[in-house]
């Protein structure tokens, strides 16, 4: 991306709203914001990092658009560390969308997915990590999770890791200096204090931060909860009412769900990704078919699988198919339409479906509802306890970095014990100080830069 020229772009959902935000950013964010301006006043006073109201006028046609707020920002003081203006407009698709080509009219080209953070970043503003807490934060679905996406948006992740880092060099510097001056290597590098050095310093924190991010993960992510059985069973219906709107369409055609439909349900503070699914059964429709192909991904994906049974009619073939598929995966038998007269026998239920957890309900009245959220709640934590959710958790990215990280370390160790050449540790010693520095940014190939903002939304 080119970082000297000046980029514009929404930075609030677009859509029908009280106040719509657009950002400039770059060496002539403010002249080209006054290409487009009209101060109020005849004779403002322009100071960055205030507010002064105004209209937006066509140039050409010297037509108002709408009445704004314009804050000038001189840089470095800035999100960017550049000039940025923000104006503030009536949000409305039109409006907002005509000021923006205004602006492109003006010299400012459109921004990229995450260019105003890209930018914070090549600018030295924040670090990499740091820019992952942004993207973390805005997508953050639980309180944990915003938690965390907060301590790496304060940099504490960071700080971590440029204390790893300057560990690392002290370790290193110990072995250059033997490596340079080999006749005095015993004086120089104590062997046994060097190792506790690596593994209380270094080797325990890397241990740690890999250990947070599975414990962590779910509330950053969620946990899979997969609605399975065959048509016509309820799955859309309790979808809805777990959700407590009319996510899914119900009708009393058999079908009537031909893809995934997936939402977020918090339950004690943790967001669970609810998934209702197509139906499995055989069929020719290309359509249906395609879509049974994506419920069988995400029983694949699941965490725990809801296996819906009608309890007001007998099982029959398609039940026990379906159960086939799914009996090695987590699951639960969820007895449907409690609120209709029962036409399976409990003794029959534990024969097909042996060692499993039953449960009751109605997703038409609501019954046992109630009771399966407490139950799905209970199961989660019996796995990960309240008091020990980490409030700084890393991201896949940095976790993988990490372990490579740990990878090298741990050779360094084994061949310090077995007595090895420092030369030969000073290289896994290097291996770990780059794999921590890109982490952080200071070393980051541009397909990784591009990945890693390619997850932001325009105009952030």
């Amino acid at each position: 991306m080119v970082t000297h020229d000046t980029i514009a772009a929404l930075s609030t959902p677009s859509g029908e709203g009280g106040i719509g935000i657009i950002r400039l950013s770059g060496p002539r964010a403010l002249e080209t914001a006054q290409v487009i301006f009209t101060p109020r006043s005849a004779s403002p006073s322009l100071k960055t990092h205030r507010l002064l109201l105004g209209e937006i006028r066509d140039p050409r046609s010297l037509e108002v658009l709408d009445e704004v707020l314009l804050t000038w920002m001189r840089a470095p003081r800035t999100y960017t560390r550049e000039d940025v203006v923000e104006i503030n407009c009536h949000s409305g698709p039109l409006v907002m969308k005509k000021i923006l080509e205004l602006l492109v009219r003006a010299g400012a080209r459109l921004a990229e997915p995450g260019e105003f953070t890209l930018r914070a970043f090549l600018n030295g503003r924040i670090d990499l990590t740091q820019a992952e807490g942004v993207i973390d934060l805005i997508q953050a679905k639980s309180d944990q999770a915003l938690t965390q996406a907060a301590r790496l948006l304060q940099g504490e992740l960071l700080e971590k890791i440029e204390a790893l880092r300057e560990a690392l060099l002290s370790l290193l510097a110990q072995l250059e200096a033997a490596i340079d001056f080999p006749e005095e290597e015993l004086e120089i590098i104590d062997p046994a204090a060097w190792l506790e050095e690596l593994g209380g310093r270094i080797l325990r924190p890397l241990e740690n931060l890999i250990r947070a991010y599975e414990e962590g993960r779910p509330y950053r992510e969620g946990v899979s909860l997969v609605i399975v059985g065959k048509p016509n069973v309820g799955k859309s219906s309790l979808l809805n009412r777990l959700l407590r709107e009319e996510r899914a369409l119900v009708t009393p055609v058999p079908g009537t769900t031909r893809d995934t439909i997936e939402e977020t349900l918090l339950l004690g503070g943790v967001p669970f990704r609810l998934i209702d699914t197509a139906g499995l059964h055989p069929s020719a429709d290309t359509v249906e078919q395609a879509g049974m192909a994506r419920t069988r991904q995400k029983i694949a994906e699941a965490q725990l699988l809801l296996f819906l049974i009608d309890r007001s009619e007998p099982l029959d073939e398609r039940d026990r198919r379906l159960y086939e598929e799914i009996r090695d995966r987590p699951h639960w038998v969820l007895l449907n339409k409690a609120d209709l007269p029962l036409a399976v026998e409990e003794k029959e239920l534990s024969a097909v479906f042996p060692q499993t957890v039953f449960l009751t309900l109605s997703a038409r009245t609501g019954a046992g509802l109630e009771d399966l959220k407490d139950r799905v709640g209970e199961w989660f934590f019996q796995g990960h306890p309240r008091e020990t959710v980490p409030t700084l958790v890393p991201t896949l990215r940095q976790k993988i970095i990490l372990e490579k990280a740990r990878e090298a370390l741990q050779q360094a160790r084994e061949e310090m014990e077995q007595g090895v050449s420092p030369e030969f540790l000073a290289l896994y010693l290097q291996q770990a100080l780059d794999e921590l520095g890109s982490l952080i940014g200071r070393s980051t190939p541009d397909d990784v830069l591009e990945e890693i903002f390619s997850r932001f939304c325009i105009g952030k």
